[in-house]
């Protein structure tokens, strides 16, 4: 049997992705939203030059032989806090009092902080007696421009916006930006063998717990989940839940189980027009189905055992959620490090292990199974404290101890 390459099946669900449009909104309403276009700052950051320090705006020419043993004698002319828009002429032999974040007198250049001088804040009103000299001129001076110029590009087209982001687009005066509109997502779990969590099981039933697990991967994304349903092996029910998808405004559904070689697949059969339905060569998550309707809403087919589902939501849905909000970049980072621990792998298969890092010794940290009961694509619980995937390669079929491994953290 043949089985498809990863990269083969992630390529044809990248080429079936569609760009979400393009929403303008406020700073405060697009955390987690993704840059669809450059932002152009506004204004220069500083936008003026300002001070750095509480102290004296200076003449260097006045103040630079000063020592303790012959302070230099200033008369000040005006007081500047943060927020004024003064700019006090400033004559040989005076000085002006600033405060840090206010504009500097276009006469002064250089800034003596309170620290270097006779009386510090006291009496600052009347003169300043400097006891050290500035090691050159715009010494505690923040240059206009020095953090970039009005006009240039604060951040690129595809960064996601957080904290620290809407931060710097603020302090360059933008105060609305382009982004791509959040992906609406159903998720769908499939199976008569679940019921919800917390209800007595009894023979033969476990615990639905994939539809909590993809809503959460894919807010994860910043997609939007719009749905969650169960529907049980038997009917139609995959089909309807398509039919709904559309008319919520849906851009992808994702079903997680029904999608193997079974004789109770209700993925497969239901939608066997609709998505095409492979084998890839991966473990866990081989069983794969996608397609997508003729309105572009895209369908994805996972496993129905958790760890193959997480995976499977990792290495393909991901991406194209990703890319369908037009992130720069679509992949995690991946680290190398040494395994704690030998297993086995499948020969011919990529290997993707829920995995812990260890840092036992900090110096020499090494990569471990998430879970005591190994590589099983059932062990749920593992993977709830996975905090990342070690990837084998399909061409290792044993991983030994001290062997250096892919890391993508989670």
């Amino acid at each position: 049997m043949t089985l498809r390459s990863v990269e083969e099946q992630l390529a044809r669900v990248l080429a079936a992705v569609r760009p979400a449009a393009v929403e303008r909104m406020r700073l405060d309403e697009a955390s987690g939203r993704v840059l669809t276009g450059p932002a152009l700052a506004g204004n220069a950051v500083p936008p003026f030059d300002n001070s750095a320090m509480d102290g004296f705006a200076v003449r260097f020419a006045d103040v630079a032989d000063a020592s303790p043993e012959h302070p230099v004698t200033l008369r000040v002319v005006a007081d500047v806090p943060a927020g004024s828009a003064l700019d006090p002429a400033i004559g040989p032999g005076e000085a002006a009092r600033i405060m840090t974040g206010a504009a500097v007198p276009s006469d002064a250049d250089a800034i003596v902080p309170f620290e270097d001088t006779a009386g510090g804040l006291a009496g600052s009103l009347a003169s300043a007696a400097v006891l050290a000299a500035p090691r050159r001129r715009g010494v505690h001076v923040r240059a206009a421009g020095e953090d970039i110029a009005a006009g240039a590009e604060v951040l690129p087209a595809g960064i996601r916006l957080g904290a620290r982001q809407l931060s710097a687009l603020a302090s360059a005066g933008i105060a609305q930006v382009a982004v791509a509109r959040r992906p609406r997502v159903m998720v769908v779990a499939t199976g008569s063998e679940l019921v919800p969590p917390g209800q007595p099981l009894t023979r033969g039933t476990i615990p639905e717990s994939n539809s909590l697990l993809i809503a959460g991967l894919v807010a994860d994304t910043g997609a939007e989940v719009v749905a969650r349903r169960v529907v049980d092996d038997s009917g139609n029910g995959p089909a309807e839940a398509v039919a709904l998808a559309a008319g919520l405004g849906a851009d992808v559904v994702i079903f997680s189980g029904g999608v193997s070689a079974g004789a109770y697949e209700v993925v497969r059969q239901s939608l066997r027009d609709a998505m095409e339905f492979t084998k890839v060569a991966m473990q866990p998550g081989k069983p794969q189905g996608f397609g997508a309707t003729d309105d572009g809403m895209l369908l994805f087919g996972l496993p129905g055992n958790p760890v193959s589902a997480a995976v499977s939501f990792e290495v393909f849905v991901r991406p194209a959620l990703l890319r369908m909000q037009g992130c720069a970049e679509i992949s995690r980072a991946v680290w190398r490090l040494a395994a704690g621990e030998a297993w086995r792998s499948a020969p011919g298969r990529r290997q993707y292990l829920p995995a812990v890092i260890d840092r036992t010794d900090p110096a020499r940290p090494v990569v471990r199974s998430a879970s005591g009961g190994g590589s099983g694509s059932h062990l749920a619980v593992g993977l709830g404290g996975a905090e990342a995937y070690a990837v084998v390669p399909e061409s290792v079929s044993a991983v030994e101890v001290g062997d250096l491994v892919d890391i993508v953290l989670l």
